[in-house]
């Protein structure tokens, strides 16, 4: 279907299909909403208004697509890496209570010295208990997916046995409410706020400079080298001399020091600045953990892209909240219409890879060569072999 088209042409509708995917999903969700009696452009009008339409609305856009891109961008090192990390959730919930907990028993210091320690502390958190899945899959072969969602159950419990207990509000205790939710937290650590908002902090700014370092350390470090390389094929890479344990441990670090950053943004950018739940992981991270790496997918698993796909689908949460109060739908329709999203990406995403397989092909080959095979595209890798001008993913020069 494709083969008329210029590799410019490809690579363009290659780029293109995450937008189409999501279109296709919205079409489909008018569907539903027909049968649900709603009118369905009267829906997404107001689904557009509550995301964009005002100043208000698109700085809880930006607020709510900040711990995506923060969490996307991990996905993509760890999916770079050739591992998956489903543990985001989890690392969020340890990045909070570890910046939580730098701010409780710190002495309160200078904002210029706070802020920092505490985005550090929760950098640490998440780090490690992206390390530990890490550890498990590189040097004892334990699939990530599994150890991954499984310490998401146990950072939930260890969330609610502080927050309950050790890192408990003493007011909660006294009014016998023990609400799970810590004291007011030092206002040093409080993120700045920027643009004259009473809403809108540093948060964003901190995670497109994550997005951008993620980028420059992927495609122009041997760091990055070194992950795409095991990532492409480990038995390669361990040929050319790469540490692959080492790395994959890694790769898994530092996904799971994004999603801790982002946790403890939700704390000290919060507007009751203190860390709080309903016992649930989700009563924390908003689902963040999981609809990132729906953010990831939607950009292309590129962390550049990912922060339009972050913004794009943080759009979709608040303007879905808001299409739901005004046709009046359940709130099951504003999940559903999430998943097809999901559903229509991810489905998508092997044409697309398919079609920036053919396009390395073209600018590689000489001319008269035979056209590549099914076996040929599939060994040219799939879409995360590209950097954003579509060149492959794998560096010509040697790592350090």
């Amino acid at each position: 279907m494709t083969n008329g088209l210029s590799p410019r042409q490809r690579r363009g509708l290659a780029y293109s299909i995450p937008v189409l995917a999501v279109v296709a999903a919205l079409i489909f969700g008018a569907v539903m909403l027909v049968l649900l009696g709603a009118n369905p452009i009267e829906a997404y009008v107001e689904m557009f208004k509550g995301a964009f339409g005002s100043a208000d609305a698109l700085i809880a856009t930006i607020l709510k697509a900040t711990p995506l891109l923060f969490v996307g961008v991990g996905i993509v090192i760890a999916f770079r890496a050739g591992v998956i990390n489903i543990g985001a959730e989890g690392q969020m919930v340890l990045g909070g209570l570890f910046a939580t907990m730098a701010a409780l028993y710190l002495p309160e210091m200078p904002s210029i010295i706070m802020i920092p320690v505490v985005l550090i502390a929760g950098i640490a958190g998440g780090a490690l208990w992206g390390w530990i899945p890490g550890a498990l899959k590189a040097y004892y072969r334990v699939n990530e997916i599994l150890s991954t969602i499984m310490l998401n159950i146990v950072a939930v419990q260890l969330m609610s046995y502080l927050l309950r207990g050790p890192l408990i509000d003493p007011a909660e205790i006294e009014r016998g409410t023990r609400i799970p939710q810590t004291e007011r937290l030092a206002p040093s650590a409080d993120l700045p706020l920027i643009f004259g908002s009473d809403r809108l902090h540093i948060g964003p700014v901190l995670a497109i400079l994550s997005a951008i370092a993620a980028y420059y350390l992927l495609w122009r470090t041997p760091l990055g080298y070194r992950l795409r390389a095991v990532g492409l094929s480990e038995d390669a890479a361990k040929y050319a001399g790469i540490p692959v344990r080492r790395t994959i441990a890694l790769a898994l670090t530092l996904s799971g020091a994004l999603a801790g950053l982002a946790g403890a943004v939700l704390v000290f950018g919060s507007e009751s600045h203190r860390m709080v739940t309903d016992g649930s992981t989700l009563g924390f991270t908003g689902g963040a953990g999981f609809n990132g790496i729906v953010a990831a997918l939607l950009g292309g698993l590129h962390p550049l892209w990912t922060i339009p796909a972050s913004f794009l689908f943080g759009g979709l949460i608040v303007g879905g909240q808001a299409l739901q109060r005004a046709v009046q739908v359940p709130s099951a329709l504003i999940i559903a219409l999430n998943g097809l999203v999901v559903i229509f990406v991810v489905a998508a995403d092997r044409y697309r890879a398919k079609l920036l397989a053919v396009d390395e092909w073209d600018e590689q080959t000489v001319e008269g060569d035979d056209a590549p095979g099914e076996g040929d595209l599939a060994a040219l890798g799939s879409v995360q072999d590209h950097g954003p001008d579509g060149s492959g993913g794998v560096d010509p020069e040697e790592p350090a």
